[in-house]
This record gives structure tokens, sequence and C-alpha cells, in this order.
């Protein structure tokens, strides 16, 4: 089956100035690109569909490079508290959501951020009793490094003053030596073992909703880390492959598999030979260290607004070599969570000793909040990609320079100077933690501040072009799984995924990005939304 798509402009993003008229697919691989003329006499004998575009503008298909899609869809179904912007308002949703549920069912709330609060005061147990001292609460810190409860909360978990701290995690006192309910890191395991279990038809159902935003928002596929949060991983691993099946469903998920259960999946996907075209296997995922808003990703010096501390590891370096020795015996590229300056030390340290094991593999570092000049030189002789969040410069100005500092600054949050190096960098949302949306982590990228906002940009001289942008999120999210000479372009012998937008980007001044809608997403040439019928295929 051969389809012709025309009648809009074609960015290619082979270079920033490339565009087509027209694109002709078959069997699911681009076998030519030029004007409508053109491939109608080169391919006329193989066409056997026509998609006209109306108008709009195609671009290779949008892939986030690092997410949590569960979790995404969790967001969409709880409680979201990563807007609300005062304590006040905080008590008052949370006592409405109190009042529809029967006394002593937990009250779950997801993202919520005491940097948007007037006075930055977390809510702990004192605040959450005053709100129901009838449920426990749970509510998760927009990083998901930290949670905070009450005290019915903490008294299921059995957490009292000589509760001792786990490895990796911090249990924060008051001054009398009391828990305030403010859980760090590894912490937080005490809490969500005393929530009730999660079944796997919740997670199919977040699955499922998320699929069906993450399509609406033209992304063609993810990178996904879910699989050890969830009770059973193997049932969501099931989950996985039912809600993308391939024919009804097309979504490209590669999944990262947390250490803790990578030989266990690994084993059974090798097994069960479920490998596809949209569900694989990816890296082994480790956690080097935690986030800056909680004060527990791991600096070289410490914080520049509390300097009793500079952070957390979340595994000694011993552990983090035992971890890394497995993966490479699994025959698997790892992919760490390092924010802190420490903590990318940690993992380009180990890296260099324990290097993949196969040609052509790249570890993944993931964030690379706050780097060094001599860290980057480092980087640039090993096989890293650098997975960045840039919608984090909207979210974490202006309050993360009090919290590095001022002289921390040149090489935090420092996309375009690791462009610039030539470093290979993938664009991701890190959804639940920010907004999915990829044309928010586009403007966030170019403009350096918030839609709202009308300031020059937060460290300016850090701006991508949109080209640099767009490439994070198509070229740079194919390199990250080493599939940039199949994926992230429109080019012949390419996958036939693209994310067809109402408008040219490059026409457009970056606030009015943020109106441009998503027309059509499609996966394996096959339309999975389509916004004037008002439908995207996955289900719930």
């Amino acid at each position: 089956m051969g389809t012709l798509w025309y009648g809009g402009k074609v960015r290619t993003l082979e270079n920033e100035h490339d565009s087509k008229e027209a694109v002709f697919v078959k069997d699911g691989i681009i076998r030519g690109t030029g004007t409508k003329e053109q491939l109608l006499s080169e391919f006329k004998e193989e066409i056997t569909r026509m998609e006209d575009i109306e108008g709009a503008v195609m671009y290779p298909g949008f892939t986030d490079s690092h997410l949590h899609m569960v979790g995404h869809g969790e967001k969409l179904l709880k409680l979201d508290l990563s807007e609300i912007d005062s304590i006040d308002k905080l008590k008052n949703t949370l006592l409405e959501a109190a009042a529809s549920l029967p006394p002593g069912e937990w009250l779950v709330g997801e993202g919520f951020n005491e940097n948007l609060y007037a006075d930055a005061k977390v809510p702990d147990r004192y605040i959450l009793d005053e709100v129901t001292t009838e449920h426990p609460i749970i509510l998760s810190r927009v990083c998901r490094h930290a949670l905070v409860t009450n005290s019915y909360g903490l008294e299921l978990a059995g957490i009292t003053p000589e509760t001792p701290e786990p490895s990796g995690g911090i249990i924060v006192k008051d001054n009398t030596g009391i828990p305030t309910g403010y859980l760090l890191d590894q912490a937080q395991e005490l809490i969500r073992e005393a929530a009730p279990s999660i079944s796997l038809n919740y997670v199919k159902k977040a699955l499922g909703t998320s699929i069906h935003d993450l399509l609406s928002k033209g992304f063609v596929g993810g990178h996904t880390e879910d699989l050890n949060y969830y009770g059973d991983p193997s049932g969501t691993l099931a989950a996985f492959h039912e809600k993308i099946d391939g024919v009804k469903v097309k979504f490209r998920a590669n999944l990262l598999i947390h250490h803790e259960v990578a030989e266990q999946i690994l084993s059974e996907m090798a097994t069960a030979g479920e490998q596809s075209n949209f569900v694989e296997a990816g890296s082994v995922k480790i956690f080097a260290d935690g986030a800056l808003g909680g004060r527990t990703a791991l600096l070289s010096e410490p914080y520049a607004d509390d300097a009793t501390t500079k952070g957390v590891a979340i595994y000694s370096r011993e552990e983090l070599q035992d971890i890394v020795r497995k993966a490479r015996n699994l025959n698997m590229p790892i992919a760490v969570h390092t924010i802190g300056d420490a903590a990318l030390e940690l993992a380009i340290d180990i890296i260099e000793k324990i290097p993949p094991v196969s040609d052509g593999q790249r570890d993944r570092l993931i964030h690379i909040q706050v780097a060094r000049e001599d860290l980057i030189d480092r980087m640039k002789k090993l096989p890293v990609i650098l997975d960045l969040q840039p919608r984090f410069v909207a979210s974490d100005f202006p309050w993360v320079i009090d919290r590095l500092g001022k002289e921390r600054m040149k090489y935090s949050f420092a996309w375009k100077t690791l462009l610039d190096a030539g470093l290979i960098c993938a664009g991701g949302s890190d959804a639940p933690i920010e907004p999915v949306d990829p044309l928010l982590g586009i403007h966030a990228a170019v403009t350096r501040r918030k839609p709202e906002e009308k300031h020059e940009g937060y460290y300016p001289e850090q701006k991508l072009t949109l080209f640099e942008a767009l490439r994070l999120y198509t070229y740079g999210s194919a390199q990250a799984v080493c599939k940039e000479n199949e994926q992230g372009l429109i080019k012949s012998g390419y996958t036939a995924d693209f994310t067809v937008l109402s408008e040219d980007l490059f026409e457009l001044e970056p606030d009015e990005w943020l109106e441009v809608k998503v027309e059509k997403t499609v996966v394996d040439d096959t339309v999975m939304y389509d916004r004037q019928a008002g439908t995207a295929t996955a289900e719930n």
C-alpha cells in the first residue's frame, strides 16, 4: 500500500530551511519527497491512497525522550495540584476532595510545588492535619522525589521519631525531632508501602489515558520509565502490549527498565519474543540523586540557600558500580538520573570505568541540570546522549538561582553550551513532572521563560534556535535509541511517523506557537489522531 501525502508544507528537518511539498510512503517507510507532480509521476503505479493535509505543515513525528507514561495518565486521572499557587488554595482543594471520600480512604494528590506559594512553605503534617484527620493523605511533590503526608499517614506507615532513615532517603523532622510528614527520595517508600496496592486495571486505564493524550499532543512515541512502581512489573509490561497492539493503536514506546526489575523483564521479553516495532526495551534506568526542589540533587558544593547539605546520593559509588556491572552483563546501556554535578561526575566516573559492552550502544544521562566545564569535556569522549527537559527552565527559575548560587549558573540548565560542545541531546518533558505538550517544551528552549512572561529569558545566551529545539524532539530522540538512520527526519528510508501542525512554526513568533493546533498524528503511515475528526485511536 502506497500513500501520497500532499497539500501543505513538509519540514524535513534535514536542515533549517529544507521543505518539500509532498511525501510518498510505502509499507510504512518513506520512499520519496518532492513536489506532488514529481511523486505522482515516479510512483504512479504504487500509489493506492491520497492524503491531503489541507494547507497544514508536516514535521517528523515528535518523540518525548523521557517521561513516565503511566504517571502522566495518573496525573490526568488524579487530583492535580501542580497549578495551585498558595497554601490556602491547596487546603481548600483538599477539603473539597476529602468531602467525597468515605472515612479512612486515602486522599491522593499529584504535583504540589511549594515554590509557587508566597512563603515557599512545604505543606507538612501540621498543615495537612488542618485539612483532615479522618483520611490519610499522600501528596507527591512536582518532582516526584518527595511527598508529604499527615499524622494519619505517618501512623499507618509506622513512622516515629525513632524510625531510621532508609539509605538514599530523608525523614524530615522538626526542631524537636518529630517527623513533619515530609519524606524525601527513598523515604517515600515507607508511605507507599502503607498505601493500598494499585490494581492492574488502574494501570491499564492510566496508560490508555496517557496514550490518548500523547497522540493528541502530536507525539508518535516516548521513552518511558514505568515498570517498577505499580506492583507486578510483568503486569505493567503486559499493559503496554495490550494498549499498544500495533494494529488499532500504534505508538512507539521505548522502555527504560528500572535496574531492580531489569533481569526479570528482559528475560520475559526474550522468552516471549515481546520485542515489537512499538514496544521495545531501551536502557536500564538508575537513579544517582534526587531533585533540586527538595535539595536532594547531589552537588559538589553545599546548596547556596542551605549550607548544611550537598544533597543525597541514592547509592554509594560501590553500589552504583555493581548496578552498572549487572546492566552490562545483560548487554544493556544505562540511563542515569543525574541532576546535580556530583551525581553527574559519579555517573561519568563509572561509565569511563565500565563502558557499554556492545559497539554502537549509547548510555543516557538524564536531566543534566547542573554541570561543570570539566564534566562537559569528559562527556564529549563518551558514548552518551543527554536527555534534556527544556521546560525545567520555565518551572525552576528564578528560585533555582538562589538555591544554586549565581556562580554555578554558567553550567546549569545550559542547553546551548551542551549542544555547542557537540554532545548529542534529546528533548523530553519528564511528564508528569512537567506538562507533556511539546510546544511548551520548544517554547521554553527558545525563550528561556514562561509563556506569560515578557523578559528576555533567564540566561538568554543559552537560548536554542527553533531548529535546534525541534531537533531535540525528533532527530535527537532517535539518536537516543540509536535509530537516527531510520527515525527523526522526513527522508527516504525513514519511518513514516509525522506530526502535522496547523501552521509553520518558523513563520510565527514564539508566543504564537502555543496557539498552533495538532491536526494529525501519524504513526507507521497510520493516522492515530485527527483533530478535524475529533478522535485519537487509543482507548482507556
